[in-house]
């Protein structure tokens, strides 16, 4: 029997908006609140280390805002561990970090990398904060992530919604059963897991019709889809279209 799925809205590329001309407008936080009065059940920002978006004081005002949990997404360098146990959110997402990508493309290394992330996230965890990592629908990565002490997994869904985007039915089904078969095998490890990046209106059902998917992160899709029909009833409909999935499977 599967439970509600839960929505996190990131609200990033409000910021980066803002960003773009200078000054305090569009205020990411206000975006925050609307997306938690129209059903988001989290927030997710990310404080990248160049700061193109989501800035340090956004997150001090976010964490005095919100009554929904919030989720930071963060590179695993000591700076951001410090930012995050002075905040103490809800929960901490590790993200791989490029200065050169346009965005997350890809998941963290975590079989290369465990003794580091091992010693990295455990104040964080000591701390209260629910650690989450961003990882590929990869077995050795999923076996990593609970190895070093994680609680939670988030799936990348870029590669699938790509293939959905271009119409490649065939690698779109392909990375749909490894998304599936990932998610049970995490789940059978005892992570909670999670999935995000790219999902859109279309692409989004087989993704939250998963049992065990128990959350879902969209940023990008929702602040642009706000352009044309506004925040409250972009997210909305995703909540509907979220819902509507996921009474298939119980």
């Amino acid at each position: 029997m599967s439970e509600r799925l839960r929505l996190g809205v990131n609200i990033d590329h409000v910021a980066t908006v803002r960003n773009a001309r200078g000054g305090d407008l569009p205020d990411p936080v206000r975006a925050a609140k609307l997306a938690q009065a129209a059903g988001a059940d989290g927030i997710t920002a990310h404080l990248r280390e160049d700061r193109r978006h989501i800035s340090d004081r956004d997150i001090d005002a976010l964490k005095s805002a919100l009554s929904v949990p919030l989720n930071f997404e963060m590179a695993a360098t000591d700076e951001m561990q410090a930012i995050a146990l002075r905040h103490k959110p809800h929960a901490v997402c590790i993200v791989p970090e490029r200065r050169e990508e346009r965005t997350t493309e890809g998941g963290l290394e975590v079989a290369r990398d465990e003794n580091r992330l091992a010693h990295f996230i455990a104040p964080l965890a000591e701390a209260g904060c629910r650690v989450s990592i961003f990882i590929a629908a990869d077995r050795p990565q999923i076996e990593a992530a609970a190895r070093i002490g994680a609680s939670v997994v988030e799936l990348h869904t870029g590669a699938y919604c790509d293939a959905h985007a271009e119409g490649r039915e065939a690698d779109r089904e392909a990375e749909l059963v490894r998304i599936t078969d990932m998610a049970g095998y995490a789940d059978e490890l005892g992570l909670e897991v999670h999935a995000g990046h790219g999902l859109t209106y279309g692409s989004v059902p087989p993704i939250a019709a998963l049992p065990q998917v128990r959350e879902l992160n969209i940023g990008h899709f929702l602040i642009g889809e706000a352009i044309f029909r506004g925040l409250d009833p972009a997210i909305r409909e995703m909540r509907r279209v979220m819902d509507e999935a996921r009474e298939l499977t119980r």
